[in-house]
């Protein structure tokens, strides 16, 4: 049993009689404690999907719950859902857009390193490698010579994310993009 301030992002835990996976950590420290930091996860419930909030003191014990990780790649868009396909038994796995919203900017029909979270036989969510290769779809016109300069521009990538890129990157190039950080890496 670990505990709350070694819990990390898509980690699955038993809380309350139900499996909640965090989606989002903040640590504070408050002033006049002595020495406890607080950390205050968004959870979802992965049966129900509902949204709960709660704060945890860096030394109180959470259960992990069973979860299972598949290697998956991005098959095709189904309405409201994305269709994931395991990598060796060809298992769909289909995951509500919603549910995954922020994972989806990240994944188009060639990344690579995609795993689909399953708890108690139904997919959950997904995990995105650290990096992924993204192409530019609108960005303003390159400037020549600014390649040594440190400012930067909005560029707009084929899935919808945008991120800023250096003056000297243009339309339809491929770039690489830290996923925990939203940021621009390099050239792919």
């Amino acid at each position: 049993m670990p505990k709350a301030s070694d819990i990390k992002k898509n980690t699955a835990i038993e809380f309350n009689n139900s499996v909640y996976i965090i989606k989002d950590i903040e640590r504070s420290v408050p002033q006049g404690r002595a020495g406890g930091s607080l950390y205050r996860m968004r959870m979802y419930d992965v049966v129900s999907g509902a949204k709960t909030d709660e704060t945890f003191k860096d030394s109180d014990m959470l259960t992990l719950a069973d979860l299972i990780r598949r290697n998956v790649i991005f098959s095709y868009v189904d309405g409201e859902e994305l269709v994931f396909m395991d990598s060796e038994d060809y298992t769909p796995y289909n995951l509500n857009k919603e549910s995954i919203a922020e994972e989806a900017l990240f994944i188009d029909e060639n990344t690579q390193g995609l795993q689909v979270v399953i708890v108690d036989g139904s997919p959950v969510g997904v995990e995105l490698p650290a990096s992924v290769d993204l192409e530019i779809v609108e960005t303003d016109p390159s400037i020549k010579g600014a390649s040594a300069s440190a400012r930067t521009k909005p560029a707009i990538l084929s899935t919808g994310l945008t991120v800023q890129v250096p003056e000297h990157i243009s339309t339809g190039e491929k770039i690489r993009v830290n996923t925990t950080e939203k940021k621009f890496m390099g050239r792919a």
